[in-house]
């Protein structure tokens, strides 16, 4: 997408964007503008959901209500998702990120929001594993977008190393 972005002092150039994340923790009153501008533009939101950095289980895996935060928050996603439905039947431009150094939550997440596109990252330097993430897609197609940007900029062939990454989860999703 192109375009700008208003400002008190005119528009500011080159600041459109295709999708953009945003945090749901402010809640759903905070998320509906987001999600009303990205379908008025016919672009595409990353709620966090669960997150890759270390510190992620402090917050995200407390119990609220019974349930983990980051379960609820898979909620808010999946509630939107339909605001933002895609061409392709089933999936939505409401998407999630879901990091990969946390796999014991990519099946249970993917149940929960089974038409949102995730983008995991955290494999790679992060520790996680492309072994893992099989349960991201949904059965027959692809629903998910691997970030490894360190693993593969830093690998000696990062043309062999992105290779690699994408038959691995390509035979994990299978």
């Amino acid at each position: 997408m192109v375009g700008g972005t208003d400002s008190p002092w005119g528009t500011a150039s080159g600041l459109g964007a295709d999708a953009f994340t945003a945090n749901p923790l402010l809640g759903e009153d905070a998320m509906e503008p987001l999600v009303a501008a990205a379908e008025a533009a016919g672009a595409g939101v990353f709620f966090l959901v669960r997150t890759s950095n270390p510190g992620a289980s402090d917050i995200q895996d407390l119990s609220a209500g019974g349930r983990p935060v980051h379960e609820h928050l898979a909620g808010m996603v999946a509630g939107f998702a339909g605001r933002l439905a895609g061409t392709e039947p089933g999936l939505s431009g409401l998407g999630a990120v879901v990091g990969a150094t946390a796999p014991d939550h990519i099946g249970r997440l993917r149940s929960l929001m089974p038409d949102a596109v995730f983008l995991v990252p955290g494999v790679g330097a992060q520790g996680g594993r492309p072994e893992d993430l099989g349960p991201a897609f949904r059965p027959g197609r692809a629903a998910a977008i691997i970030a490894a940007s360190r693993s593969i900029a830093g690998a000696p062939d990062p043309e062999a190393a992105a290779e690699e990454l994408r038959r691995t989860v390509w035979e994990v999703s299978g």
